[in-house]
């Protein structure tokens, strides 16, 4: 018989991480909704709290059905160890606090999210905790933004929303001689798409909101990396901050990657019929999908992810009125952000999920007015192809 860890993806998605007759011989995992846990004595509480005994203490620490979780995503990143949190960003901050100290530097990738930039900015003005963006595009580049107190390299990739690639092997290699640790947004890609732990990143995270959970009914955030990193973290940010996941949100995205694989198929399926359409039609001035063998990045994509995903972005060839018109014209597809549904969505990001950053900084990392951003569902092609269509068309 096969070891755990041995076996494809697709059956790891279903079966990690969970023995049922460890519970009962529950097919799916419980739902442990207790926020405490009973010792058999005081010796043994005691013993569990100096970390001499494995068990169950309090639901912030850790909880039945938050294990599975973390077990199951651990080996679907290829990593050692995971660390559930109640969101995306508590994640992000969990693992930016608590690798760096006041006065050090954080070097990220040109485009971040919305609230990474809040955050980045904030630990600048009240920790004093500098960064930097880079294109990180070429080795020179990079070694001339590291400086002597860079404690991590944080990137996005694909970065949203302008879907543009950091060569992670070419990141790692210079890192590594630098004695840097590698923060890596896997949130687009997921781990059925993109490994980076396996091209030699430290800590791959996730915003499990979006694919992960993938039907947009919980809000959550995962991390993965090594054993002593993981461990760091769990002591320090996630116990003391205290942004962690309830057992149900957990249970529903145990439920969720049961069908990561087959989601991801149909999602990256549908994005690249849909971007090869856009590219097509007079009303669109540029489509930017890794999947699309025009992207720039495209080698990159073929050489670090299994696929091209499912989100696209696009400018329209006009102005940003034309932008909202095309946007308020959609019958099928729903205004919103986030993105990893079975609902293709659509938001602008100038205005929506990137709006806290500057505007001189938002065009600088090429997020223009006219840019809107596609979350490619799970429905017909052709009916989301067709909305699309009269919506362009009405310009």
């Amino acid at each position: 018989m096969k070891k755990e860890g041995t076996y494809h993806f697709e059956t790891k998605a279903i079966h990690a991480g969970y023995t049922s007759k460890e519970h009962s011989d529950s097919l799916t995992p419980p739902i442990y909704q207790s926020s405490t846990f009973t010792f058999t004595s005081l010796e043994q509480g005691a013993n569990r709290f100096a970390g001499v005994e494995d068990g169950y203490i309090y639901s912030r620490l850790s909880n039945p059905t938050v294990t599975v979780l973390e077990e199951r995503m651990a080996q679907l990143e290829e990593g050692e160890a995971a660390l559930a949190f109640g969101s995306g960003m508590a994640a992000v901050s969990a693992v930016l606090i608590g690798l760096t100290k006041a006065n050090d530097h954080i070097l990220c990738s040109r485009g971040v999210y919305g609230c990474t930039f809040g955050l980045l900015r904030m630990l600048q003005e009240k920790y004093q905790i500098d960064h930097t963006f880079s294109e990180l595009a070429t080795t020179e580049e990079i070694i001339s933004k590291i400086q002597e107190n860079t404690t991590c390299i944080y990137i996005e990739t694909p970065i949203n929303p302008t879907m543009k690639l950091i060569d992670l092997e070419l990141v790692v290699r210079i890192a590594k001689e630098k004695g840097i640790m590698v923060v890596v947004d896997n949130t687009f890609s997921t781990p059925y798409l993109q490994k980076p732990l396996t091209l030699g990143c430290d800590i791959s995270i996730h915003s499990a909101t979006k694919y992960i959970g993938g039907h947009g009914d919980v809000i959550a955030g995962i991390i993965v990396g090594n054993h002593e990193i993981i461990k760091q973290l769990k002591k320090t940010t996630q116990k003391d901050i205290g942004g962690v996941i309830s057992p149900f949100d957990a249970w529903l995205l145990l439920r969720g990657i049961k069908t990561l694989a087959v989601r991801m198929d149909r999602h990256c399926e549908n994005a690249k019929k849909l971007a090869n359409l856009l590219g097509n039609h007079p009303r669109i001035k540029a489509v930017y999908y890794p999947g699309d063998q025009n992207h720039p990045d495209y080698q990159i994509m073929k050489r670090q992810m299994k696929n091209g995903g499912g989100l696209l972005s696009f400018e329209v060839n006009g102005t940003y009125e034309d932008a909202v018109k095309v946007v308020n014209q959609l019958k099928l597809i729903p205004i919103a952000v986030s993105l990893g549904d079975a609902e293709t969505l659509i938001q602008h990001p100038a205005s929506m999920t990137h709006a806290v950053i500057p505007e001189e900084v938002r065009k600088d990392m090429g997020i223009s007015n006219e840019l809107l951003r596609l979350s490619v569902g799970l429905e017909a092609w052709e009916d989301i192809w067709d909305d699309l269509k009269q919506a362009l068309d009405s310009l």
